[in-house]
Protein backbone atom coordinates (compact mmCIF):
# COMPACT_ATOMS: atom_id res chain seq x y z
CA UNK A 1 0.00 0.00 0.00
CA UNK A 2 1.27 3.48 -0.94
CA UNK A 3 2.07 5.85 1.88
CA UNK A 4 -0.22 8.74 2.81
CA UNK A 5 1.00 11.76 0.83
CA UNK A 6 -0.08 14.87 -1.05
CA UNK A 7 -2.22 12.73 -3.36
CA UNK A 8 -3.34 10.02 -0.93
CA UNK A 9 -5.50 10.36 2.20
CA UNK A 10 -6.51 7.51 4.57
CA UNK A 11 -9.75 7.49 6.59
CA UNK A 12 -10.99 4.82 9.04
CA UNK A 13 -14.65 5.15 8.02
CA UNK A 14 -16.80 7.21 5.69
CA UNK A 15 -18.34 10.53 6.69
CA UNK A 16 -20.21 12.82 4.32
CA UNK A 17 -17.87 15.67 5.29
CA UNK A 18 -15.14 13.82 3.37
CA UNK A 19 -16.77 15.20 0.23
CA UNK A 20 -14.68 18.28 1.10
CA UNK A 21 -11.52 16.17 0.64
CA UNK A 22 -12.78 14.97 -2.75
CA UNK A 23 -13.45 18.60 -3.70
CA UNK A 24 -9.93 19.48 -2.57
CA UNK A 25 -8.36 16.76 -4.72
CA UNK A 26 -10.47 17.75 -7.74
CA UNK A 27 -9.41 21.41 -7.38
CA UNK A 28 -5.71 20.47 -7.06
CA UNK A 29 -3.80 17.68 -8.83
CA UNK A 30 -6.27 14.87 -8.16
CA UNK A 31 -5.67 12.02 -5.72
CA UNK A 32 -6.99 9.00 -3.86
CA UNK A 33 -9.12 8.77 -0.73
CA UNK A 34 -8.82 5.37 0.98
CA UNK A 35 -11.76 4.53 3.25
CA UNK A 36 -11.31 1.78 5.86
CA UNK A 37 -7.66 2.29 6.75
CA UNK A 38 -5.92 3.51 9.91
CA UNK A 39 -3.48 6.41 9.81
CA UNK A 40 -0.73 3.86 10.34
CA UNK A 41 -1.50 2.29 6.97
CA UNK A 42 -3.08 -0.85 8.42
CA UNK A 43 -6.38 -1.92 6.86
CA UNK A 44 -9.26 -1.63 9.33
CA UNK A 45 -12.02 -2.79 7.01
CA UNK A 46 -15.59 -1.59 6.44
CA UNK A 47 -18.73 -3.42 7.54
CA UNK A 48 -20.84 -1.41 5.05
CA UNK A 49 -18.43 -1.43 2.09
CA UNK A 50 -21.03 -2.75 -0.37
CA UNK A 51 -23.54 -0.02 0.51
CA UNK A 52 -20.90 2.74 0.35
CA UNK A 53 -19.80 1.44 -3.03
CA UNK A 54 -23.16 2.66 -4.36
CA UNK A 55 -23.81 5.63 -2.05
CA UNK A 56 -20.52 7.52 -2.43
CA UNK A 57 -20.59 7.95 -6.25
CA UNK A 58 -24.17 9.22 -6.05
CA UNK A 59 -23.39 11.71 -3.28
CA UNK A 60 -20.32 12.99 -5.16
CA UNK A 61 -22.38 13.46 -8.32
CA UNK A 62 -25.33 15.11 -6.56
CA UNK A 63 -23.36 17.47 -4.28
CA UNK A 64 -20.13 18.14 -6.20
CA UNK A 65 -21.37 17.55 -9.74
CA UNK A 66 -18.43 15.35 -10.73
CA UNK A 67 -17.76 11.66 -11.29
CA UNK A 68 -15.27 9.58 -9.32
CA UNK A 69 -14.16 5.95 -9.52
CA UNK A 70 -14.93 3.96 -6.36
CA UNK A 71 -13.22 0.59 -6.18
CA UNK A 72 -13.81 -2.22 -3.69
CA UNK A 73 -10.52 -3.63 -2.39
CA UNK A 74 -9.82 -6.55 -0.06
CA UNK A 75 -7.05 -7.59 2.27
CA UNK A 76 -7.84 -11.03 3.57
CA UNK A 77 -11.41 -10.89 4.81
CA UNK A 78 -11.36 -7.10 5.26
CA UNK A 79 -13.00 -4.88 2.63
CA UNK A 80 -12.10 -1.23 2.05
CA UNK A 81 -12.70 1.40 -0.63
CA UNK A 82 -10.47 3.37 -2.96
CA UNK A 83 -11.92 6.63 -4.30
CA UNK A 84 -9.98 7.93 -7.31
CA UNK A 85 -10.44 11.65 -7.99
CA UNK A 86 -9.24 13.35 -11.17
CA UNK A 87 -8.06 16.96 -11.35
CA UNK A 88 -10.75 19.17 -12.89
CA UNK A 89 -10.08 22.17 -15.16
CA UNK A 90 -12.89 24.16 -13.55
CA UNK A 91 -13.54 24.91 -9.84
CA UNK A 92 -15.47 22.31 -7.85
CA UNK A 93 -17.65 23.70 -5.06
CA UNK A 94 -18.84 21.90 -1.94
CA UNK A 95 -22.04 23.68 -0.83
CA UNK A 96 -20.62 27.05 -1.88
CA UNK A 97 -17.20 26.36 -0.36
CA UNK A 98 -14.01 25.81 -2.33
CA UNK A 99 -11.45 23.40 -0.92
CA UNK A 100 -7.92 22.68 -2.12
CA UNK A 101 -5.43 19.92 -1.38
CA UNK A 102 -2.07 21.48 -0.55
CA UNK A 103 0.72 19.22 0.66
CA UNK A 104 -0.88 16.70 3.01
CA UNK A 105 -3.63 19.05 4.21
CA UNK A 106 -6.95 20.31 2.92
CA UNK A 107 -7.62 24.03 2.99
CA UNK A 108 -10.80 26.02 2.48
CA UNK A 109 -10.04 28.86 0.09
CA UNK A 110 -11.21 32.33 1.08
CA UNK A 111 -10.49 35.95 0.21
CA UNK A 112 -7.44 36.61 -1.93
CA UNK A 113 -6.57 32.90 -2.08
CA UNK A 114 -10.01 32.11 -3.51
CA UNK A 115 -9.78 34.96 -6.04
CA UNK A 116 -6.40 33.69 -7.20
CA UNK A 117 -7.67 30.10 -7.47
CA UNK A 118 -10.71 31.08 -9.53
CA UNK A 119 -8.57 33.18 -11.88
CA UNK A 120 -6.14 30.29 -12.39
CA UNK A 121 -8.99 27.95 -13.24
CA UNK A 122 -9.98 30.46 -15.94
CA UNK A 123 -6.45 30.39 -17.30
CA UNK A 124 -5.66 33.86 -15.94
CA UNK A 125 -3.18 35.33 -13.50
CA UNK A 126 -3.80 38.14 -11.05
CA UNK A 127 -1.65 40.63 -12.98
CA UNK A 128 -3.53 39.95 -16.23
CA UNK A 129 -6.93 41.11 -14.91
CA UNK A 130 -8.09 44.35 -16.62
CA UNK A 131 -8.57 47.60 -14.69
CA UNK A 132 -11.19 49.87 -16.19
CA UNK A 133 -11.38 53.65 -16.13
CA UNK A 134 -7.67 54.45 -16.66
CA UNK A 135 -6.54 56.54 -19.62
CA UNK A 136 -3.17 56.54 -21.36
CA UNK A 137 -2.57 60.13 -20.24
CA UNK A 138 -2.57 59.00 -16.61
CA UNK A 139 0.45 56.76 -17.12
CA UNK A 140 3.99 57.91 -16.41
CA UNK A 141 6.05 59.23 -19.35
CA UNK A 142 9.17 58.72 -17.25
CA UNK A 143 8.37 55.02 -16.87
CA UNK A 144 7.90 54.60 -20.62
CA UNK A 145 11.21 56.41 -21.17
CA UNK A 146 12.94 54.20 -18.63
CA UNK A 147 11.60 51.04 -20.27
CA UNK A 148 12.77 52.16 -23.71
CA UNK A 149 16.24 53.10 -22.41
CA UNK A 150 16.72 49.77 -20.65
CA UNK A 151 15.37 47.73 -23.58
CA UNK A 152 17.65 49.58 -25.99
CA UNK A 153 20.68 48.82 -23.81
CA UNK A 154 19.82 45.14 -23.51
CA UNK A 155 19.05 44.88 -27.27
CA UNK A 156 16.24 42.44 -26.54
CA UNK A 157 13.84 44.58 -28.56
CA UNK A 158 14.39 46.12 -31.98
CA UNK A 159 14.71 49.87 -32.47
CA UNK A 160 11.52 49.80 -34.56
CA UNK A 161 9.66 48.17 -31.67
CA UNK A 162 10.82 50.88 -29.28
CA UNK A 163 9.74 53.66 -31.65
CA UNK A 164 6.11 52.58 -31.36
CA UNK A 165 3.63 54.85 -29.57
CA UNK A 166 3.06 54.20 -25.87
CA UNK A 167 -0.27 52.52 -26.58
CA UNK A 168 1.17 50.35 -29.34
CA UNK A 169 4.04 49.44 -27.04
CA UNK A 170 1.57 48.25 -24.37
CA UNK A 171 -0.31 46.23 -27.00
CA UNK A 172 2.87 44.49 -28.16
CA UNK A 173 3.88 43.82 -24.58
CA UNK A 174 0.45 42.15 -24.12
CA UNK A 175 -0.47 44.55 -21.33
CA UNK A 176 -3.90 45.44 -22.73
CA UNK A 177 -7.15 43.51 -22.39
CA UNK A 178 -9.35 44.98 -25.09
CA UNK A 179 -9.49 48.69 -24.33
CA UNK A 180 -8.50 48.32 -20.68
CA UNK A 181 -5.04 48.18 -19.14
CA UNK A 182 -4.09 45.03 -17.28
CA UNK A 183 -3.09 45.27 -13.64
CA UNK A 184 0.49 44.64 -14.73
CA UNK A 185 0.40 47.77 -16.91
CA UNK A 186 -0.92 49.84 -14.01
CA UNK A 187 1.80 48.60 -11.66
CA UNK A 188 4.56 49.06 -14.22
CA UNK A 189 3.60 52.41 -15.75
CA UNK A 190 1.19 54.29 -13.45
CA UNK A 191 2.86 56.93 -11.22
CA UNK A 192 0.65 55.95 -8.27
CA UNK A 193 -0.35 52.27 -8.52
CA UNK A 194 -1.40 52.29 -4.86
CA UNK A 195 -4.64 54.01 -5.97
CA UNK A 196 -5.60 50.66 -7.50
CA UNK A 197 -3.48 48.06 -5.66
CA UNK A 198 -3.11 48.22 -1.88
CA UNK A 199 0.43 47.71 -0.61
CA UNK A 200 2.10 48.26 -3.99
CA UNK A 201 5.22 49.85 -2.50
CA UNK A 202 8.52 48.90 -0.84
CA UNK A 203 9.68 49.42 2.76
CA UNK A 204 13.34 49.53 3.80
CA UNK A 205 14.48 49.58 7.41
CA UNK A 206 17.87 49.56 9.13
CA UNK A 207 17.88 47.37 12.23
CA UNK A 208 20.44 47.20 15.04
CA UNK A 209 18.62 44.12 16.30
CA UNK A 210 15.36 42.47 15.25
CA UNK A 211 13.49 44.71 17.71
CA UNK A 212 15.60 47.85 17.32
CA UNK A 213 14.66 49.75 14.13
CA UNK A 214 16.96 52.76 13.72
CA UNK A 215 15.45 54.35 10.59
CA UNK A 216 13.28 53.46 7.60
CA UNK A 217 11.99 54.62 4.21
CA UNK A 218 9.03 53.81 1.98
CA UNK A 219 9.39 53.86 -1.81
CA UNK A 220 6.42 54.63 -4.03
CA UNK A 221 5.73 55.13 -7.74
CA UNK A 222 5.63 52.74 -10.69
CA UNK A 223 7.48 49.45 -10.28
CA UNK A 224 10.26 50.72 -12.55
CA UNK A 225 10.66 53.78 -10.32
CA UNK A 226 10.50 51.70 -7.16
CA UNK A 227 13.34 49.46 -8.33
CA UNK A 228 15.61 52.39 -9.17
CA UNK A 229 14.79 54.43 -6.07
CA UNK A 230 15.29 51.38 -3.85
CA UNK A 231 18.69 50.61 -5.36
CA UNK A 232 19.64 54.27 -4.97
CA UNK A 233 18.69 54.27 -1.28
CA UNK A 234 20.45 50.99 -0.58
CA UNK A 235 23.72 52.20 -2.09
CA UNK A 236 23.68 55.78 -0.81
CA UNK A 237 22.04 55.47 2.61
CA UNK A 238 21.76 51.92 3.90
CA UNK A 239 25.01 50.26 2.82
CA UNK A 240 28.38 51.85 3.55
CA UNK A 241 31.15 51.18 1.08
CA UNK A 242 34.69 50.41 2.21
CA UNK A 243 37.29 52.52 0.39
CA UNK A 244 40.67 51.32 -0.79
CA UNK A 245 43.13 52.28 -3.49
CA UNK A 246 44.60 50.23 -6.30
CA UNK A 247 47.61 52.29 -7.25
CA UNK A 248 46.26 55.82 -7.70
CA UNK A 249 42.73 54.59 -8.42
CA UNK A 250 40.19 54.81 -5.64
CA UNK A 251 37.88 51.80 -5.35
CA UNK A 252 34.55 51.61 -3.48
CA UNK A 253 33.55 48.15 -2.31
CA UNK A 254 30.06 47.48 -1.00
CA UNK A 255 29.46 44.57 1.40
CA UNK A 256 27.28 42.86 -1.26
CA UNK A 257 27.60 42.78 -5.06
CA UNK A 258 25.32 45.37 -6.62
CA UNK A 259 24.15 42.82 -9.22
CA UNK A 260 23.08 40.39 -6.48
CA UNK A 261 21.12 43.10 -4.66
CA UNK A 262 19.34 44.11 -7.88
CA UNK A 263 18.44 40.51 -8.74
CA UNK A 264 17.09 39.86 -5.24
CA UNK A 265 14.99 43.02 -5.47
CA UNK A 266 13.67 42.22 -8.96
CA UNK A 267 12.83 38.66 -7.90
CA UNK A 268 10.81 40.03 -4.98
CA UNK A 269 8.91 42.37 -7.31
CA UNK A 270 8.23 39.66 -9.92
CA UNK A 271 7.16 36.97 -7.41
CA UNK A 272 5.15 39.17 -5.07
CA UNK A 273 1.47 38.35 -4.57
CA UNK A 274 0.04 41.86 -4.93
CA UNK A 275 -3.47 40.66 -4.10
CA UNK A 276 -2.52 40.26 -0.40
CA UNK A 277 -1.93 43.99 0.08
CA UNK A 278 1.43 43.88 1.88
CA UNK A 279 4.53 45.80 0.71
CA UNK A 280 7.87 44.22 -0.08
CA UNK A 281 10.12 44.59 2.97
CA UNK A 282 13.91 44.92 2.99
CA UNK A 283 15.61 44.60 6.38
CA UNK A 284 19.21 45.83 6.54
CA UNK A 285 21.52 44.89 9.43
CA UNK A 286 25.21 45.45 10.05
CA UNK A 287 26.01 41.94 8.87
CA UNK A 288 23.11 40.87 6.62
CA UNK A 289 20.28 42.05 4.38
CA UNK A 290 16.93 40.28 4.01
CA UNK A 291 14.45 40.68 1.13
CA UNK A 292 10.90 39.56 2.01
CA UNK A 293 7.73 39.33 -0.02
CA UNK A 294 4.54 37.33 -0.05
CA UNK A 295 4.15 35.19 -3.12
CA UNK A 296 4.21 31.71 -4.53
CA UNK A 297 6.70 29.36 -6.15
CA UNK A 298 6.10 25.97 -7.84
CA UNK A 299 4.96 23.07 -5.63
CA UNK A 300 8.20 21.13 -6.23
CA UNK A 301 10.40 24.11 -5.40
CA UNK A 302 13.34 23.77 -3.04
CA UNK A 303 16.27 26.21 -2.80
CA UNK A 304 18.67 23.49 -3.93
CA UNK A 305 16.61 22.50 -6.93
CA UNK A 306 15.87 26.06 -7.92
CA UNK A 307 19.53 27.01 -7.81
CA UNK A 308 20.64 24.10 -9.96
CA UNK A 309 17.99 22.43 -12.09
CA UNK A 310 14.50 23.81 -11.65
CA UNK A 311 14.07 27.51 -12.53
CA UNK A 312 11.00 29.07 -10.97
CA UNK A 313 8.01 30.25 -12.91
CA UNK A 314 7.18 33.94 -12.35
CA UNK A 315 4.18 34.55 -10.12
CA UNK A 316 3.25 37.60 -12.22
CA UNK A 317 4.04 36.53 -15.81
CA UNK A 318 3.06 39.84 -17.43
CA UNK A 319 5.23 41.86 -15.04
CA UNK A 320 8.12 39.40 -15.31
CA UNK A 321 7.85 39.31 -19.11
CA UNK A 322 8.06 43.11 -19.31
CA UNK A 323 11.06 43.16 -16.96
CA UNK A 324 12.72 40.50 -19.10
CA UNK A 325 12.13 42.34 -22.37
CA UNK A 326 13.55 45.49 -20.79
CA UNK A 327 16.69 43.53 -19.93
CA UNK A 328 16.16 43.94 -16.18
CA UNK A 329 15.98 40.23 -15.37
CA UNK A 330 17.36 37.00 -16.81
CA UNK A 331 15.33 34.14 -18.22
CA UNK A 332 12.98 32.65 -15.60
CA UNK A 333 14.95 31.32 -12.66
CA UNK A 334 18.32 32.51 -13.95
CA UNK A 335 18.22 35.51 -11.63
CA UNK A 336 18.51 33.18 -8.65
CA UNK A 337 21.54 31.53 -10.21
CA UNK A 338 23.01 34.99 -10.73
CA UNK A 339 22.61 35.88 -7.05
CA UNK A 340 24.40 32.66 -6.09
CA UNK A 341 27.17 33.25 -8.63
CA UNK A 342 27.71 36.91 -7.65
CA UNK A 343 27.96 36.05 -3.95
CA UNK A 344 30.40 33.24 -4.70
CA UNK A 345 32.62 35.51 -6.82
CA UNK A 346 32.62 38.13 -4.06
CA UNK A 347 33.69 35.56 -1.48
CA UNK A 348 30.39 35.81 0.42
CA UNK A 349 28.50 32.93 2.06
CA UNK A 350 25.85 31.45 -0.22
CA UNK A 351 22.52 33.28 -0.17
CA UNK A 352 19.79 31.68 1.93
CA UNK A 353 16.45 31.15 0.14
CA UNK A 354 13.44 30.37 2.29
CA UNK A 355 9.81 29.63 1.42
CA UNK A 356 7.36 29.18 4.30
CA UNK A 357 3.75 29.28 3.19
CA UNK A 358 3.40 32.50 1.24
CA UNK A 359 6.54 34.05 2.80
CA UNK A 360 9.54 34.19 0.44
CA UNK A 361 12.85 35.50 1.76
CA UNK A 362 16.35 35.91 0.35
CA UNK A 363 19.11 36.58 2.85
CA UNK A 364 22.62 37.80 2.01
CA UNK A 365 25.39 37.87 4.64
CA UNK A 366 28.75 39.61 4.88
CA UNK A 367 31.82 37.46 4.39
CA UNK A 368 33.63 38.07 7.68
CA UNK A 369 33.06 38.42 11.40
CA UNK A 370 33.36 42.21 11.33
CA UNK A 371 30.23 44.22 10.68
CA UNK A 372 29.92 46.64 7.81
CA UNK A 373 30.02 49.51 10.30
CA UNK A 374 33.33 48.34 11.79
CA UNK A 375 34.88 47.91 8.37
CA UNK A 376 33.93 51.42 7.31
CA UNK A 377 35.14 52.95 10.55
CA UNK A 378 38.58 51.46 9.92
CA UNK A 379 38.68 52.94 6.40
CA UNK A 380 40.66 56.12 5.86
CA UNK A 381 38.33 59.10 5.30
CA UNK A 382 37.89 59.69 1.60
CA UNK A 383 39.01 62.89 -0.12
CA UNK A 384 38.18 63.99 -3.62
CA UNK A 385 41.41 64.94 -5.32
CA UNK A 386 41.09 66.34 -8.85
CA UNK A 387 42.92 68.85 -10.98
CA UNK A 388 41.11 72.01 -12.09
CA UNK A 389 40.59 70.46 -15.51
CA UNK A 390 39.23 67.21 -14.02
CA UNK A 391 36.86 69.14 -11.75
CA UNK A 392 35.50 71.13 -14.69
CA UNK A 393 35.01 67.96 -16.71
CA UNK A 394 33.22 66.19 -13.84
CA UNK A 395 30.86 69.14 -13.35
CA UNK A 396 30.18 69.32 -17.06
CA UNK A 397 29.26 65.62 -17.13
CA UNK A 398 26.93 65.99 -14.14
CA UNK A 399 25.18 69.12 -15.45
CA UNK A 400 24.74 67.54 -18.88
CA UNK A 401 22.94 64.53 -17.41
CA UNK A 402 20.77 66.71 -15.17
CA UNK A 403 19.81 68.94 -18.11
CA UNK A 404 18.62 65.82 -19.94
CA UNK A 405 16.79 64.35 -16.95
CA UNK A 406 16.03 66.63 -14.01
CA UNK A 407 14.78 63.64 -11.93
CA UNK A 408 17.97 61.60 -12.37
CA UNK A 409 19.13 59.71 -9.28
CA UNK A 410 22.61 59.59 -7.78
CA UNK A 411 22.97 55.96 -8.88
CA UNK A 412 22.15 56.91 -12.47
CA UNK A 413 24.59 59.82 -12.33
CA UNK A 414 27.29 57.36 -11.34
CA UNK A 415 26.42 55.10 -14.28
CA UNK A 416 26.23 57.94 -16.80
CA UNK A 417 29.32 59.89 -15.71
CA UNK A 418 31.61 57.11 -14.53
CA UNK A 419 32.25 59.00 -11.28
CA UNK A 420 32.29 57.34 -7.86
CA UNK A 421 29.44 57.70 -5.40
CA UNK A 422 31.41 60.12 -3.22
CA UNK A 423 32.61 61.97 -6.29
CA UNK A 424 29.03 62.57 -7.42
CA UNK A 425 27.99 63.63 -3.90
CA UNK A 426 30.98 65.99 -3.61
CA UNK A 427 30.32 67.82 -6.87
CA UNK A 428 26.56 68.01 -6.30
CA UNK A 429 27.15 69.60 -2.91
CA UNK A 430 29.67 72.09 -4.35
CA UNK A 431 27.34 73.01 -7.21
CA UNK A 432 24.54 73.65 -4.71
CA UNK A 433 26.80 75.76 -2.48
CA UNK A 434 27.78 77.89 -5.46
CA UNK A 435 24.14 78.42 -6.45
CA UNK A 436 24.58 76.69 -9.79
CA UNK A 437 22.31 73.77 -8.82
CA UNK A 438 19.12 73.78 -6.75
CA UNK A 439 17.17 70.84 -5.39
CA UNK A 440 13.39 71.26 -5.63
CA UNK A 441 11.30 68.86 -3.56
CA UNK A 442 12.33 65.90 -1.45
CA UNK A 443 15.42 63.76 -1.83
CA UNK A 444 13.36 60.84 -3.06
CA UNK A 445 10.87 62.48 -5.44
CA UNK A 446 12.26 65.96 -6.12
CA UNK A 447 14.04 67.41 -9.15
CA UNK A 448 17.20 69.35 -9.96
CA UNK A 449 17.15 72.87 -11.39
CA UNK A 450 20.17 74.42 -13.11
CA UNK A 451 20.68 78.17 -12.86
CA UNK A 452 19.55 79.54 -16.22
CA UNK A 453 22.53 81.88 -16.71
CA UNK A 454 25.02 79.09 -15.94
CA UNK A 455 27.75 78.94 -18.57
Amino acid sequence: MSKESQNIEWKESWRDEYLKWISGFANAQGGKLIIGMYDSGVVKGLADAQKLLEDIPNKVKDILGILVDVNLLKQGSKEYLEIIVESYPYPISYKGQYHYRSGSTKQELKGAALDKFLLQKQGKRWDSVPVSGITLKELSKNSFGYFRDQAAKSKRLSSDFLKETDKSLLEKLHLLDGKDFKRAAVLLFHPDPEKFVTGAFIKIGFFKTDEDLLFQDTIHGSLFEQVEKTMDLLLTKYLKAAIHYEGINRVEEYPYPEAALREALLNAVAHKDYSLGHPIQISVYDNKIIFWNEGELPDNWTPKKLSVKHPSRPFNPDIASTFFRAGLIEAWGRGTLKIISECKQAGLPGPVFSVEGSDITVELKVSHSKTVEETVEETVEETVEETVEETAKSRELILKQISENSSITAVKLREKTGLTRRGVEYHLEKLKQEGILTRIGSTKSGKWKIKTDQK
